[in-house]
């Protein structure tokens, strides 16, 4: 998983075939910053957070929680007091599909968190919710166990049983852009080792 973190949301993504993005527009508290694990999902109540707190008490090291609701709003599903106890636990970091509250705290903190929306208001804690059960984020299915990845980029899941597929694919992808960034710096063009210049050049659109 440190390697598929390592590698980059772009780079898994395209090296599993374009499959996996959650296509979300999110903000990361700590810009520059780079996360892989299996995901710890809580499906909260609508506009409420008490699965946030169940979910603190089965979180592990190393995992990534997840915390979403039926129809994402800026309502705060976290904040300093949570973050506190998810870096105690080990947490990889938090995709908060929803708003965070006390931004600078969490930035202090160091804990790595990503968020649709920086709000106040606050949720209400009167819904159990589910913990670890499958939802959909962005387009993408995320289930338990499936390795979620977050850095500037945005974000992606790997399902649990593509894990070791998907770190080949991303070893395959890394050496051949390794040997085309040696070609591109070395001053040849991709519109040429791509074909695009003779295609368009057949098509009577470029003149040389």
């Amino acid at each position: 998983m440190q390697e598929l973190a390592e590698a980059g949301v772009a780079t898994v993504y395209e090296a599993a075939g374009r499959r996996g993005l959650i296509d979300l527009d999110l903000e990361p508290l700590l810009p520059g910053t780079r996360v892989g694990g299996p995901a710890r999902i809580a499906l909260c109540g609508q506009d409420d957070n008490r699965a946030v707190h169940e979910a603190m008490a089965r979180l592990r090291p190393g995992e990534v929680l997840v915390l979403t609701m039926p129809e994402p709003r800026p309502v705060a599903l976290f904040g300093d007091l949570l973050a506190t106890q998810a870096k105690r636990r080990g947490a990889a970091g938090v995709l908060v599909d929803a708003s965070v509250r006390d931004a600078a705290d969490l930035r202090e903190m160091g804990l790595p968190v990503w968020t649709r929306w920086r709000r106040v208001r606050g949720a209400t804690k009167n819904v159990r919710g589910s913990v670890d059960a499958p939802v959909e984020l962005g387009g993408t299915t995320v289930a338990p166990g499936d390795v979620v990845l977050l850095d500037d980029d945005g974000a992606a899941a790997v399902p649990a049983d593509r894990i070791q597929a998907t770190v080949e694919a991303v070893r395959e992808r890394i050496a051949k852009e390794d040997g085309l960034r040696e070609r591109w710096r070395s001053g040849e063009l991709s519109y040429d080792a791509y074909g695009l210049r003779a295609e368009d050049e057949t098509a009577g659109r470029v003149r040389t």
